[in-house]
C-alpha cells in the first residue's frame, strides 16, 4: 500500500482521517443567485488515480525511491528468523528462485508506481496540500504562514539523475516534511512560489517572483577545510582510542577478528569526524538573498539550505586550540525548528564576524569580546584552573556569555530571544558568594554565564526583563522577503 502523508502537527497540518470515500473538503454553499466557482482541492473528489484541477505528480523517477520496500521487508525476514531462512535456501531450487524473482520484482514495481501515481501537491492561497493513498485517502496541509525555510536537497543518485527532493521546515515541528522527486527546475521554481506566498505576495503573481537572487558572503575552500579537520584534537584522540582498544583486544584474545570487530565503532567515529566532516561541509558557501542566508554545501549529497531571518535563536564561535595560529574560528547557530547548526565550519575572525553582523544585525562580535567581564577570583576554588575561561557580558544587543580554555565558545544570544533567565546557586558557589545566571531560548536550548558575583547575577537578572522587551520591540520583522 502507498505511504500516507507525514502526520500533522495541531494547528500546522490538519491528516485526514482513513476514509474509502472524497479525501476533499466540501465548499461553501454559493450565495443565491450566483454560480459556484470551482477551487482546486474543493468540490467531487477526483476520478480514480487522477488528480484535482491544479494538482501536480511528483517525478517519474520517485517510483524507485519506493520500489525497494518489498526487499526490505524480505530482507527483515531474514534476519528475524536466521535459522527457518536458511532452512528454505537449502530447499530452495532454481525453478523457485526463478518464481521468487518474478513475483518480488513486479511486487516492488507495482509498490513503487500505486505510491507515485495515487500521490498529488497542490498549492492554494493558504497552504501546501499533499495527498497519498490508494485504498486510505490522506491529505496533509501545510500553512504557508508556518513555513520558516524550504530547502533543496540532492542525492548523489538524484544529482546524476537530475532530481531535487524540497525539505520543508514549518512552525511547530520537528521532522521535515518533503517532496521527493521533483526535476530540478521545478523543485526550485516551487521553492520560489511557497516562499512568495509565504511573504504575502499575491497568488497569481508568486509564480512568476522566481528565486531569490543571492550574493556571496563566503566560501570555505576544500583545502582550508581539511587542514582545520586535520588540527581538530578530536579527531585524533578518536584515532588514538581506536587504535588502542584493538591493540588491548588482540592482546588478550590472541586472535584478529575480536579486535577487529571491538575497533569498528572505534572507526565509525573516526570516519565520521573526518571524512565524512569533509564530505559534509565540502564547498561550503555562505549567499544572502531577500530570504535569508543559503548555505550550500556536500560533495556527494549537495544541499542548498536557508537560514530563515529572524529566527537564529543563538550564535556560537568556537575557537579550537590547534586553530588559534592561523585565526580560525566555526560559527554554529540555533534556528527554532531546525537540526542545522553549522553555519561555518571554518573562517577567518574577520569573515566570521562579517557573516554573523548579518545573521544578528547590529552585533560587533570583537567588540562584545573586549567587553568580556572576568569571573571573581575566588571562582577558582569551585573550578581549578577552568575558571579563567569564563566570562559575560550582556551590554548591547546581545547576552554573551564564553567558556572553555582548550576549545574556547562565545555564545550570542540576542535579547529579543531570551525566553526566561533563572539564577542558579549550590552550597559550595552559595558560600563564596558567587551564581550562574541561565538563560533560555526558543530553541529548547540554554546559556548560562557561570561563577558570577551574586550581586551583579541578580542584577542582570533584574535588567534582563527590560532589555529583552526593548529587544522584541526594535527587533526586524523575521517575514520572507522583506529585506533588511
Amino acid at each position: 500500500m502507498p505511504d500516507a502523508a507525514p502526520a500533522a502537527a495541531p494547528g500546522d497540518r490538519a491528516a485526514r482521517p482513513p476514509s474509502a470515500g472524497p479525501a476533499t473538503e466540501a465548499a461553501p454553499a454559493p450565495a443565491p443567485g450566483t454560480t459556484p466557482t470551482p477551487t482546486p482541492g474543493t468540490g467531487a473528489a477526483p476520478a480514480f488515480g487522477r488528480g484535482a484541477p491544479g494538482e501536480r505528480r511528483l517525478h517519474p523517477v520517485t517510483p524507485l525511491r519506493r520500489a525497494w520496500a518489498p526487499i526490505a521487508i524480505a530482507v527483515g525476514w531474514v534476519i528475524h528468523d536466521l535459522d527457518q531462512a536458511q532452512k528454505w535456501i537449502d530447499a530452495l531450487t532454481l525453478t523457485h528462485a526463478l518464481l521468487g524473482l518474478l513475483v518480488i520484482i513486479p511486487a516492488a514495481a507495482a509498490y513503487g508506481f500505486l505510491s507515485w501515481w495515487f500521490t498529488h501537491f497542490s498549492v492554494t492561497d493558504t497552504e501546501l496540500r499533499i495527498r497519498t493513498g490508494l485504498l486510505f485517502r490522506r491529505t496533509a496541509h501545510i500553512r504557508l504562514d508556518r513555513l520558516q525555510a524550504v530547502d533543496v536537497t540532492q542525492p548523489l543518485l538524484a544529482r546524476v539523475i537530475g532530481v531535487a527532493k524540497l525539505k520543508l521546515d514549518v512552525i511547530g515541528t520537528d521532522a521535515k516534511d518533503e517532496l521527493a522527486f521533483l526535476s530540478n527546475q521545478e523543485a526550485r521554481e516551487l521553492r520560489a512560489e511557497l516562499l512568495a506566498r509565504a511573504a504575502g505576495i499575491a497568488p497569481e503573481s508568486a509564480r512568476d517572483v522566481g528565486e531569490a537572487p543571492a550574493r556571496q558572503l563566503a566560501r570555505v575552500h576544500p583545502r582550508t577545510l581539511a587542514v582545520a579537520i586535520l588540527l581538530l584534537a578530536g579527531v585524533w584522540a578518536g584515532l588514538a582510542a581506536a587504535a588502542g582498544v584493538t591493540a588491548v583486544v588482540w592482546a588478550l584474545s590472541g586472535s584478529p577478528w575480536p579486535a577487529l570487530a571491538a575497533a569498528i565503532p572505534s572507526m565509525g567515529a573516526f570516519w565520521a569526524a573526518s571524512a565524512g566532516r569533509y564530505i559534509t561541509e565540502y564547498d561550503w558557501t555562505v549567499g544572502e538573498s531577500p530570504d535569508g542566508l543559503r548555505l550550500d554545501h556536500g560533495l556527494l549529497d549537495r544541499t542548498h539550505e536557508t537560514v530563515p531571518p529572524g529566527r537564529v535563536q543563538t550564535v556560537r564561535i568556537v575557537e579550537p586550540l590547534l586553530w588559534r595560529g592561523r585565526g580560525w574560528v566555526r560559527v554554529e547557530l540555533d534556528v527554532a525548528g531546525s537540526k542545522n547548526t553549522v553555519l561555518l565550519p571554518v573562517a577567518d575572525r574577520d569573515t566570521a564576524g562579517m557573516v554573523i553582523a548579518r545573521v544578528l544585525p547590529g552585533v560587533d562580535v570583537r567588540a562584545v569580546a573586549g567587553a568580556m567581564r572576568p569571573v571573581p577570583r575566588r571562582a577558582r576554588w569551585c573550578v581549578p584552573l577552568w575558571w579563567r575561561g569564563y566570562g559575560f557580558t550582556a551590554e548591547g544587543p546581545v547576552f554573551a556569555a564564553r567558556h572553555g580554555l582548550v576549545s574556547r565558545t562565545l555564545s550570542l544570544v540576542p535579547h529579543a530571544k531570551v525566553q526566561s533567565v533563572r539564577l542558579r546557586q549550590g552550597p559550595w558557589t552559595r558560600a563564596r558568594g558567587l551564581a550562574d545566571v541561565t538563560v533560555d531560548t526558543g530553541a529548547n536550548k540554554s546559556v548560562t554565564a557561570r561563577l558570577r558575583d551574586a550581586a551583579e547575577a541578580r542584577a542582570v537578572i533584574r535588567a534582563q526583563a527590560d532589555r529583552s522587551r526593548t529587544g522584541r520591540r526594535e527587533a526586524l520583522p523575521d517575514r520572507w522577503m522583506t529585506g533588511r
